[in-house]
């Protein structure tokens, strides 16, 4: 299980962004897009209604304290493939309020909103950072406390468990840490290369690498994801999005001659021409 949290601006930007997705050209794409993010809200806390009523709800409060620039509060949970509809929403539900009695926005408003657009299931908190008393809920130190919320969280439902950022742990468990982190880079770059080597194309690679449990983030660049959600990005593995595809451009024009080679060699004629020039030389 892995947690983000960050602070913002707007609250109806990011509800929007989470119920909708991206913006899209057309209403039609958009409304593909919606369906795709397939949220759901499962969780309301001291606030209810429509996404618009809600965000009315939110700016309100939030007016008691006009000086406080970033009042959104926008935390994320990401859970692990194997632990793929192992939970309830009533459980992810819990694990929200369990979130916010550890950040203390626990009688703030919130609003807990599940997404199966990915992989891997996910969950996302929108609360409040001020209370209807005025007070601001602290952001302190908050990357170190959700990572151990999440580990609380892991043994509580019996999940997947996943290691701290390196900057939460004791020296002896970065070392323990940075030989298992080498040796799953070693075993997916032998992976990519093999897979590099039998594709022709960036999307036939991407389901090879998908077959063999990783996920591919493309984009500007590539990036690797395994099962224990360790990411590497293709330059990591000293494989550039740009140096991946140049070599497949060269294997599909090797490829091709090949192909023409092998269909030249096929034409009617050529095999009876080189069986005589055969004939011929050994006559001499």
């Amino acid at each position: 299980m892995i947690g983000k949290i960050t602070t913002g601006r707007n609250f109806r930007g990011c509800l929007r962004y989470l119920h909708e997705g991206r913006l899209q050209e057309s209403e039609e794409l958009q409304l593909e897009e919606m369906v795709k993010k397939q949220a759901e809200v499962i969780y309301y806390n001291n606030c209810f209604g429509t996404m618009d009523q809600v965000v009315t709800q939110l700016v309100e409060v939030r007016r008691l304290n006009p000086k406080l620039l970033k009042p959104v509060l926008h935390a994320s949970f990401s859970f692990a493939y194997a632990d793929a509809a192992l939970l309830t929403k009533q459980q992810k539900a819990d694990i929200a309020v369990a979130m916010s009695e550890e950040f203390g926005f626990d009688q703030n408003q919130f609003i807990v909103i599940t997404h199966s657009d990915t992989l891997h299931e996910h969950i996302h908190i929108v609360a409040n950072r001020v209370g209807y008393d005025g007070r601001t809920a602290s952001d302190h130190n908050s990357y170190k406390r959700m990572a151990q919320f999440c580990r609380e969280m892991e043994k509580r439902y019996k999940l997947t468990p996943v290691l701290n950022p390196n900057r939460f742990l004791t020296p002896t468990e970065r070392m323990a840490i940075g030989k298992r982190v080498d040796n799953r880079k070693e075993l997916l770059r032998e992976k990519l290369e093999a897979a590099i080597s039998k594709s022709d194309t960036i999307e036939a690679l991407k389901i090879r690498m998908e077959k063999q449990g990783y996920q591919v983030e493309l984009g500007r660049g590539i990036a690797f994801i395994d099962k224990k959600l360790v990411r590497f990005k293709g330059s990591q593995l000293g494989r550039s999005l740009a140096n991946i595809t140049a070599q497949l451009i060269q294997q599909r024009g090797i490829a091709e001659q090949q192909k023409h080679a092998q269909m030249r060699w096929q034409q009617p004629g050529i095999t009876e021409k080189l069986a005589r020039k055969k004939t011929k030389g050994r006559s001499i």
